[in-house]
């Protein structure tokens, strides 16, 4: 099983990004007539976050498409031997199956409200049901899976990289998101917020 993980690994995230982000982002495009891709391209804080977030997301699939093919450059990314366990890569694989069935079913519960970034044209419906009964960031959460499934399936000090800094920023992202909200929807995400944890 060692030997098939960089291709478990490049051929999962090409069909996580292929269709919780792709497939997702046409269909909605096409059901409320515009890109909901709307991270800003600024200086501000805001665009900031999205830019890194985009650069980071590049060198991860980059990471995956170089191990799968070039096995051997394992080892320069500083693994963590005691993590090589099969028990661990097993753990990993299944924490990245979990965050692609979570991320792919908390899009479908968001309908037409799913964006990538925060809408300031369009006053998107506040979702409070489905898995955002649960957790106010059921995606965010998937995300956070995937960055700890990748780690313990490779564990080194680069997937590890990746982890933290996609943890930071997608805390900075959530952030911005929930005082966008609230702004929003006032009281009404006032409410759903106490009722409901960030992610679980």
């Amino acid at each position: 099983m060692t030997n098939l993980i960089p291709f478990i690994l490049l051929l999962y995230f090409i069909l996580y990004f292929g269709i919780a982000f792709v497939a997702k982002s046409l269909i909605v495009a096409k059901r409320i007539g515009k890109n909901p891709l709307v991270l800003p391209k600024d200086n501000s804080a805001y665009g900031l976050v999205g830019r890194y977030f985009k650069m980071m997301l590049i060198a991860l699939f980059l990471y995956i498409l170089v191990f799968a093919f070039i096995p051997s450059i394992y080892t320069y990314f500083l693994p963590f031997p005691e993590l090589e366990t099969m028990y661990f890569k097993f753990a990993g694989i299944t924490l990245l199956v979990i965050s692609f069935i979570l991320t792919v079913i908390a899009q479908s519960h968001m309908k037409n409200s799913w964006r990538i970034g925060i809408d300031e044209e369009t006053k998107t419906e506040l979702i409070t049901s489905g898995l955002f009964s649960y957790s106010r960031n059921p995606i965010f959460l998937g995300m956070i899976i995937s960055l700890l499934g990748l780690f313990l399936t490779t564990p080194n000090v680069l997937t590890l990289i990746f982890l933290i800094i996609g943890y930071t920023l997608i805390q900075i992202q959530i952030v911005f998101e929930e005082d966008f909200l609230t702004s929003l929807h006032g009281q009404n995400y006032i409410d759903y917020k106490q009722k409901v944890r960030r992610y679980f």
